[in-house]
């Protein structure tokens, strides 16, 4: 499936689809079971034209999988979910006695990266308590899906008449999201204020769960995303250091492309600065 609003803003990378399936996608990318990898890595692979699949044992850390929708994975952090609040705060060595810290640490060998197994006990300080972050985690839209698989395929790959995506991850420079954000209000009746949202949240929750959501509402929103600091150091040299993410559920993907042609993307305000 080609994409107008691709074409029409000269993308670097292509379109993902993210597609729920009982189907393994063949010569997909994959991580290892039980290994450490970053979601938001494959979506990288995805945008430059790869396959990448994830299923309950292979999606590269916890948080991914949250972020995926395979669940509440939190619990299963050494510790539980104190362990992480303290983790992605003020870091596990102030909970505990360090050498009981470590210990705990030790169990997710494998199951993290090197600069994770710090933060773990000095914490990543990206909320200012475990408190804090107890709210945070009360307040995502975790599921438990039921499909057996979630794939990233890029969308030129997607034959429609055969699989629909859940959403579709625009891979955009800051242009390209200003294009995106007008798109997407282009033909809106609701409150064009409240229609593209920023939340805060790991970059996999921002392509996954958190647009997961919006596609099943009534009035779904477009999700900004890759504003996490760690995915975007995972992805820096592949995608760029002015990339991010805007994600919207496959019938408003629909609806955009149709408004393409006679929309401010064929005016010479957007020509001029997409060829600037």
């Amino acid at each position: 499936m080609e994409s107008k609003i691709a074409a029409s803003l000269k993308m670097k990378f292509q379109p993902v689809g993210i597609v729920l399936t009982e189907q393994r996608p063949e010569t997909a990318l994959q991580f290892a079971k039980g290994r450490w990898g970053c979601v938001i890595s494959m979506l990288a692979a995805s945008a430059k034209g790869k396959t990448a699949v994830f299923d309950r044992e292979t999606f590269g850390c916890m948080g991914g999988g949250v972020g995926l929708g395979f669940g509440n994975l939190y619990d299963r952090w050494p510790g539980g979910l104190d362990a992480f609040c303290h983790f992605l705060s003020i870091g596990n060595a102030a909970n505990v006695p360090e050498d009981k810290a470590k210990a705990l640490a030790e169990k997710l060998s494998g199951r993290i990266s090197r600069e994770g197994l710090e933060n773990f006990l000095y914490g990543e300080r990206y909320v200012k308590s475990p408190a804090l972050v107890k709210k945070f985690v009360e307040g995502l839209p975790i599921m438990d899906l039921p499909q057996k698989y979630v794939a990233l395929k890029p969308l030129a790959g997607i034959d429609p008449d055969k699989e629909k995506p859940e959403v579709v991850v625009f891979v955009v420079n800051p242009d390209q999201l200003s294009a995106l954000t007008v798109l997407y209000n282009y033909d809106t009746e609701s409150d064009r204020t409240g229609n593209v949202i920023a939340p805060g949240g790991a970059g996999c929750q921002q392509i996954g769960i958190i647009p997961f959501r919006e596609a099943r509402s009534e009035h779904p929103r477009a999700v900004i995303g890759l504003t996490d600091v760690s995915a975007r150091n995972t992805v820096k040299k592949s995608l760029g250091h002015d990339a991010l993410t805007f994600t919207v559920s496959f019938p408003m993907f629909l609806r955009m492309e149709a408004n393409v042609e006679g929309s401010f993307l064929q005016r010479h305000s957007w020509k001029e600065l997409n060829e600037g």
